[in-house]
């Protein structure tokens, strides 16, 4: 039997019947993986921090999110017999499989959101099948949402408020004051430009469009009649967010891969059919339905689901090591918050209208509130994302790697460590990483200081106590200039990794013939794109580093251009050019001419390009050392 991958390969997304057919597709091979009950899906062994029971329920919930907005908008699938008795037994507390109490904060107040949802968008499907006993189980067990004491509240508040709409749509008694109480909340999260934080963190991540206002849309168009005022609201953030969530998809389809929970894949473009079912349009319809459209090609074009069509924990394939310790298996399937569209009706324009191609965007553009500068050096083809300030507010796996790397890319991705001995084990692209001479790396995580700018991202962070690095990223095209001013109390070994690159593909072809040196630098130059490193100041070996399989988000092979060197207890500057592009000759020229940085003994610095444009220049960075070193004491 071929792959699900093969079997949907030809897939267009033209069409709302390509969409129907991708979410039954997509979900058919799920059809022998119910537990006996039917309240669970039994989707792989590996685990999560909740416990198994609650892993398979969320396995049995998160494809509601696509199966829901089928059946609203006319959608059929033989899985929902199966659901049906899924729902009567796992709210049954007579039954083996019953999803149990709870009184606490607990990972089933998520999954309880989307059959929230299911009573507001398709009663018929999850309600009308069931008796009046049947009823009020559901109720009695989805009920408990609303009793829980929420400590620490983020997104999590809107699972309770979309649990009481579907109260509210049935004729179920809900819980209006909670409801109010808990958006009231959500309103303190508003910063400005559209832009939330995800509670009191400052992580700007995917968690906002897919969560702050893919959950805010549905309830603006749910509740528009009853709670106007609060739905206009959500309404015009919404229209000033998509401003500026254009900037990180590219015209292939591609979204900056950037954050935690990456494994909820096509998730991304969840806020662009949230827009369009809440009718919302910042954006002519069919520029909309270009970016929904080509992001549903792009993701069904990589590998991510396994031989049997299960979809897989990982990014661009399957891949454990980026994961998270909240992704079950059955975790992935929050990618189908993007079928959402699928509850418009057949006659909605949005099913009529041609696709339009991304509007033109500025080259450059500070997002001050997700701390980062967004750079586009190639039009739409490939978007680069200058990031500093970022940090969750918790500890996941690989914290450092998804929020505080210098730069992130549509193109070429970001890499996590596998181990943190050396530099292939930690594969440490788009970062600093230093060691005290003995291979245990550290890289930038949290910023004391930051500032973000069009013409320079900057930060101050403390590898050690001891050790403060003052970090420059300046865009520069294709290019970007980072400067490094390091003040360490004890000797260090220093490495400067560019962009990770895929390596070739066939036999008759090695890694090194790939490889072009220049004098200071080094790079590899691939049909897929081009990634160089070159010294300007202070490093003294380029080399190419080969990090461990499967450490990249978008590549399980990858190659880093990295400078080295070793510094004695001092003060010290460093500076280098990073190059990521497409391949093209033009671009193989381009990577000849890198940018130049001068600094004179008053503490001056330019930046010129190739051709001696100035691209940034302070006037006396010393003294703004200076100043901030008077702050931090």
């Amino acid at each position: 039997m071929e792959s699900l991958q093969n079997e949907l390969s030809w897939k267009q997304f033209m069409t709302k019947a390509d969409l129907q057919q991708a979410v039954t597709e997509t979900l058919k091979p799920l059809k022998g993986r119910f537990t006996p009950g039917f309240a669970g899906l039994k989707l792989g062994a590996t685990g999560a921090v909740y416990n198994e029971a609650i892993a398979l329920m969320e396995a049995f919930a998160r494809p509601l999110w696509g199966l829901i907005p089928h059946a609203s908008g006319g959608g059929e699938s033989d899985l929902w017999p199966m659901y049906i008795q899924g729902i009567i037994h796992g709210t049954d507390p007579d039954h083996a499989e019953y999803w149990g109490d709870f009184g606490t904060k607990d990972q089933r107040m998520v999954e309880q959101s989307v059959l929230g949802l299911g009573l507001a968008l398709a009663p018929h499907q999850i309600w009308d099948p069931l008796d009046d006993q049947q009823k009020d189980r559901l109720y009695r067990w989805l009920n408990q949402i609303n009793l829980v004491d929420r400590s620490n509240p983020n997104n999590w508040l809107m699972f309770t408020v979309l649990v009481n709409i579907g109260f509210k749509k049935v004729g179920l008694p809900y819980n209006q004051e909670i409801m109010d109480k808990y958006l009231d909340t959500i309103d303190t999260y508003y910063l400005s430009d559209g832009w939330y934080s995800d509670g009191n963190t400052d992580q700007r991540d995917y968690y906002i469009p897919f969560a702050m206002h893919f959950y805010s849309l549905i309830y603006a168009q749910l509740m528009g009649e009853d709670d106007p005022e609060r739905a206009t609201r959500y309404k015009e953030r919404a229209v000033l967010f998509a401003q500026e969530f254009m900037y990180w998809f590219a015209e292939d389809g591609s979204s900056i891969p950037f954050g935690r929970s990456m494994t909820y894949r096509f998730a991304q473009v969840s806020f662009w059919s949230a827009l369009v079912y809440a009718d919302v349009q910042p954006f002519p319809l069919g520029v909309m339905k270009g970016i929904i459209m080509r992001h549903l090609r792009w993701w069904f074009e990589q590998p991510i689901f396994t031989s049997d069509g299960i979809l897989s924990v990982g990014y661009a394939y399957p891949n454990l090591i980026m994961g998270e310790s909240y992704n079950a298996p059955g975790s992935p399937y929050w990618s189908f918050k993007a079928f959402l569209i699928l509850a418009l009706p057949d006659e909605h324009p949005f099913w009529q209208v041609e696709e339009e191609a991304l509007p033109e965007l500025k080259p450059l553009h500070a997002q001050p509130h997700a701390r980062m500068t967004i750079c586009r050096p190639e039009g739409n083809k490939h978007v680069i994302a200058y990031g500093s300030g970022q940090m969750a507010n918790f500890e996941m796996a690989h914290t450092a790697a998804k929020y505080s790397k210098f730069a992130y890319s549509t193109l070429f991705g970001f890499s996590v460590p596998k181990g943190y001995y050396g530099l292939v084990q930690g594969a440490y692209d788009s970062t600093l990483a230093l060691s005290e001479c003995d291979e245990h790396y550290r890289v930038r995580r949290y910023c004391e200081e930051f500032r973000i700018e069009e013409q320079v991202v900057y930060s101050r962070w403390l590898p050690w106590q001891d050790v403060e690095v003052r970090t420059w990223i300046i865009p520069a095209g294709m290019w970007h200039v980072r400067i490094h001013q390091i003040r360490n109390g004890r000797n260090l070994d220093v490495a400067e990794g560019g962009f990770a690159i895929q390596p070739p593909k066939d036999l008759g072809i090695s890694d090194e013939d790939m490889i072009v040196s220049v004098e200071n630098g080094v790079s590899a130059h691939m049909p897929w794109g081009i990634s160089g490193i070159v010294n300007l100041e202070g490093f003294g070996e380029a080399q190419m580093i080969y990090p461990d399989p499967n450490t990249n988000l978008l590549k399980p092979r990858t190659m880093i251009p990295t400078l080295s060197n070793r510094l004695l207890a001092g003060e010290h500057w460093l500076s280098s050019a990073v190059f990521g592009a497409t391949y093209c000759e033009q671009n193989v020229v381009h990577w000849t001419t890198p940018p130049i940085v001068e600094r004179d003994p008053e503490g001056r610095i330019t930046v010129r390009d190739s051709k001696s444009s100035i691209i940034y220049y302070s006037a006396d960075i010393t003294k703004e050392l200076e100043t901030y070193v008077a702050s931090s004491n």
